[in-house]
């Protein structure tokens, strides 16, 4: 009990900046700690939940979708963000494994990284703001546990593919182990069926694993396997297409 206590306080350490005992975040205990990555989500989603309730009594719509976005960045400090924008810029402007390597590490943002942040950013809060607010809040929570199980997929699946020695967060080099992935997706996904129309949540998740296939794909052949910053972007695409399933037309039922 006490062993997975310190998982959870791991995991909770490495993917936000909520205050927790300092541990040493090495990537054998960051790699072990992976299960509990949805259930870090839930508090991350449950806490813009929150945000977006409280902004919704006074600017309903897209302004708290925004200020709901804004607050879980807050609570990570956009580490999914910047895993996402390097992700662009190194897949997208490099022409060698090891030019989109170099550039993925390079703490600048390019053209590709502003446009691909914009556009998931943009996205989330258009979808979130299609919901109403009590439906939007839980999209958030169920959708910030889910989508976190993907990275923990993508762990499992492909190797490490930078130089561990020259990876910005050492703590992402550790792959997952299968059953650690189906923990963190039994954690994820089961939640999911918590939401008013289990069909709009079956296409969120449908969106989620497509999104998240094609870039580990893209991955695999670009660079070799997955970095820190593949994860990072992985856990956003899977939001994007979550929150899309979520907010499709009330007409799926």
């Amino acid at each position: 009990m006490i062993r997975q206590a310190r998982l959870f306080l791991c995991a909770l350490q490495f993917l936000t900046r909520l205050p927790t005992p300092r541990l040493a975040l090495e990537p054998e205990a960051i790699a072990r700690a992976s299960p509990y990555y949805p259930v870090v989500g839930w508090s991350v989603g449950a806490l813009s939940a929150g945000a977006l309730l409280l902004a919704s009594r006074l600017w309903p719509g897209l302004p708290a979708a925004v200020i709901a976005i804004a607050a879980g960045m807050l609570i990570t400090g956009g580490l999914h963000e910047d895993g996402l924008a390097d992700t662009a810029d190194g897949l997208g402007g490099g022409q060698t494994r090891a030019r989109r390597l170099q550039i993925m590490k390079d703490s600048r943002v390019g053209t590709y990284g502003v446009l691909a942040t914009w556009a998931v950013l943009s996205v989330k809060a258009a979808a979130l703001s299609m919901l109403k607010p009590t439906e939007a809040a839980l999209a958030l929570l169920l959708t910030h546990g889910a989508a976190r199980s993907f990275p923990v997929l993508v762990m499992a699946s492909l190797g490490y593919a930078g130089d561990p020695e020259a990876a910005k967060l050492k703590t992402s080099i550790g792959g997952a182990r299968p059953l650690e992935a189906l923990a963190a997706m039994a954690l994820g996904f089961a939640p999911l069926a918590l939401f008013p129309s289990l069909v709009r949540a079956g296409l969120g998740l449908a969106l989620a694993a497509g999104a998240t296939a094609a870039l580990a794909l893209a991955a695999r052949r670009l660079i070799g396997g997955f970095t820190g910053d593949i994860l990072g972007a992985v856990e956003q695409l899977a939001e994007v297409g979550l929150l899309l399933g979520l907010a499709a037309s009330t007409t799926l039922r």
